[in-house]
């Protein structure tokens, strides 16, 4: 007789084992000190002077526990955008709001839509709660709301839309998200990640704060990593019904944000002038980063956000190649063949020493190797 051995060990969720970990980007090489990292859409002008007077002075109270409902930072996000801080939910970055949101709203047998070439982290908190995750297909690198709504099915009952998009920058026309609420079922929650919000300048773009101050099934996310220069503190905010904020602050934890982080980003978001001087500089380097690079013969999706998508031939590797060119001459961007993009490099917006340093070492390889 066969004996059959069963592992003993603690055993997690199978669709935890689905998940690829997040390869967040890369800001280290070997022969390199000091790289120039263009990989993680940070912003280059770094954070308000009196976002980091408020972290400073915060460390003269690191024995205390941090207020647990952050009060203060909600007060704040309310003043600046004219929202009910009873609604304004705080997390350790967007991503822990995402997450929480998927814990609370996802059971095994729900299905949740991204779209394709969406935040990785959507399918990473969906198969963490156990939930089947479902990529609708995009229209030239844009989320298309139709292909959204044929993926509805009984089962569906989240939507994540990062609007700005990344990697690609870019975004879906309020009227056109408004069509998507509408036409969703009732009991579909729909998330919309505003991440680049701030960094957008068209008169049909709005980040969705209206949607979720009107409706009972929507929420924004909102960060402070980008625009704001705070990435390493981890803070982010969601505003939506006083239902949804009710449950996310039942199963975040009790200080899911330190007092630095929450010292920080009051300052920050009422720092305006610190946040115009950010905008202005993406606005002319998103210009002139986009032209050049088209020069070069090089593809370029439009983007609203603070980084570019280029594109080149899957069957040439060039994109592996433009990566292992710009690595050598210390620059570091970020492959996307983790979106579904092995043919193309997302680049953020730097300094203008390491824009125009960047064109000259794309030029170098064009000119040596082709497009």
């Amino acid at each position: 007789m066969t004996k059959v051995f069963l592992d003993p060990r603690p055993k997690p969720k199978q669709s935890i084992l689905d998940i690829k970990a997040y390869v967040p980007g890369s800001h280290y090489l070997e022969s390199f000190d000091a790289p120039i990292v263009l990989s993680a859409n940070e912003t280059p002008l770094g954070p308000s002077p009196k976002a980091k007077a408020a972290f400073v002075s915060s460390s003269e109270n690191l024995g205390r526990y941090p207020d647990g409902s952050c009060q203060i930072l909600k007060r704040a996000i309310a003043d600046v955008h004219g929202l009910n801080p009873s609604r304004v939910v705080c997390g350790a970055g967007s991503d822990e709001i995402l997450s929480l949101i998927a814990q609370s709203y996802l059971s095994e047998n729900d299905e949740a839509i991204y779209t394709e070439h969406g935040f990785l982290l959507y399918k990473i908190v969906i198969l963490a709660a156990g939930a089947t995750p479902v990529a609708a297909k995009e229209s030239y690198f844009t989320a298309s709301i139709e292909n959204i709504l044929a993926c509805v099915t009984n089962r569906t009952k989240v939507v994540f839309l990062a609007n700005p998009n990344n990697p690609t920058g870019t975004f879906v026309s309020i009227e056109d998200v408004c069509k998507l609420r509408q036409s969703l079922p009732e009991d579909v929650l729909l998330v919309l990640d505003a991440a680049y919000a701030e960094y957008v300048h068209r008169n049909d773009y709005e980040a969705g704060i209206q949607l979720a101050a009107t409706t009972s099934n929507t929420v924004m996310t909102r960060t402070f990593s980008k625009i704001y220069g705070l990435a390493a503190l981890r803070l982010g905010w969601a505003y939506c019904s006083a239902e949804i904020a009710d449950v996310l602050n039942r199963v975040r934890g009790p200080f899911n944000v330190s007092a630095p982080a929450i010292a920080a980003g009051s300052a920050a978001i009422a720092d305006f002038e610190h946040l115009e001087r950010a905008r202005q500089h993406n606005d002319t380097w998103l210009v002139w980063l986009t032209n050049e690079i088209s020069k070069l013969g090089i593809e370029v999706t439009n983007s609203v956000g603070n980084f570019v998508l280029i594109h080149f031939s899957e069957s040439s590797n060039s994109a592996v190649k433009v990566d292992a060119f710009l690595k050598a001459n210390g620059i570091i961007c970020r492959r996307a063949e983790g979106y579904g993009l092995a043919g193309s490099l997302r680049i953020t917006i730097g300094t203008e020493k390491e824009n125009r340093l960047l064109i000259e070492t794309l030029s170098r390889f064009t000119s040596s190797n082709g497009k």
